[in-house]
């Protein structure tokens, strides 16, 4: 700390310097860091991004170029002619598909969740929303391979094999668990105040949903909808089961199929993974941000 005069009122002036305190407040974030973690997490990044990058360079290699040349090599001459080979063999009728059947199911199956924990929350002291909540419970207990069978006999019933519907509606039931879990938690959080007061202004239960727990609620509601939309897409059991046409596959049980049909020609069969991922990522990197909060939100409170 200095003392300086000043040059017109005569008086004299204190200065501090912030350089040593600048100093000290980043040797403090050093020595807070965890450097053991950091390097475990560049170390499993690298891990990661070791075999996305092969698959990535693999696609635009010739079937030729990948047996002679190095394996982790870029392409001399990228080429899109596997892009190409995936497109012609109707992988966008596929891709129609999974699109269809994860639209279909994530987004009834919120709606749904979300409606259910509200009325819950709402409704806490009623004995059969809390015999519902232990319904949705149980249902987290039930794996999809122990039901398949059940399942399937009940689509072969309401005669709907071999049909999108067939996907959609097993996997909303397998998806409404989970988001009611997640959606009760939230919406337990919002002050019950919040709720009072609304209820005091004239509004109604359907008012308060939309208006004060739909957006308190939105990082949750990402949260399942990518959660739900992952699980769907990457379906590959009840598109085996339920479906047999070939207009009907989704990409999972696309990608199985082009497998054998391209065994030999590795970059095809690897093109066919990349454009399969591809919406998955470009999900993610939309939503990376409301998926992080609603992820995060439980551990802040």
């Amino acid at each position: 700390m200095t003392t300086t005069i000043d040059d017109v009122a005569g008086t004299p002036t204190r200065q501090t310097s912030a350089q040593p305190r600048r100093r000290n407040k980043l040797a403090a974030k050093l020595l807070k860091m965890n450097w053991t973690g950091g390097s475990l997490g560049w170390l499993w990044l690298f891990i990661v991004m070791v075999p996305i990058y092969w698959i990535v360079i693999t696609s635009f290699k010739t079937q030729a170029n990948y047996f002679i040349t190095n394996t982790f090599a870029p392409p001399k001459d990228p080429t899109f002619e596997n892009y190409k080979t995936v497109i012609d063999n109707e992988i966008i009728r596929y891709f129609l598909n999974s699109v269809i059947v994860t639209a279909g199911a994530v987004i009834p199956a919120v709606l749904i969740s979300f409606m259910a924990a509200y009325a819950i929350i709402r409704g806490a002291g009623s004995r059969f929303l809390g015999a519902t909540m232990g319904l949705f419970l149980l249902g987290l207990a039930i794996p999809l391979q122990a039901v398949i069978i059940p399942v399937y006999l009940l689509i072969i019933k309401l005669q709907l094999y071999d049909s999108l519907l067939a996907l959609i509606l097993p996997s909303i039931a397998f998806a409404i668990p989970l988001s009611v879990l997640v959606l009760t938690n939230f919406i337990r959080d919002v002050p019950k105040e919040l709720f009072e007061s609304m209820r005091v202004d004239g509004a109604s239960e359907w008012q308060m949903l939309y208006s004060l727990a739909l957006p308190l609620t939105r990082p949750a509601l990402v949260t399942v909808s990518i959660y739900n939309g992952l699980f769907v897409w990457n379906g590959f059991l009840l598109p085996l089961i339920l479906t047999q046409s070939p207009e009907k596959r989704t990409l999972p049980l696309a990608l199985w199929t082009f497998q054998g049909q391209f065994s030999v020609n590795v970059p095809a069969v690897l093109a066919s993974v990349v454009l399969t991922a591809l919406p998955i990522v470009i999900l993610y990197a939309i939503g990376r941000r409301q998926l992080l909060s609603g992820l995060t939100a439980g551990f802040s409170r």
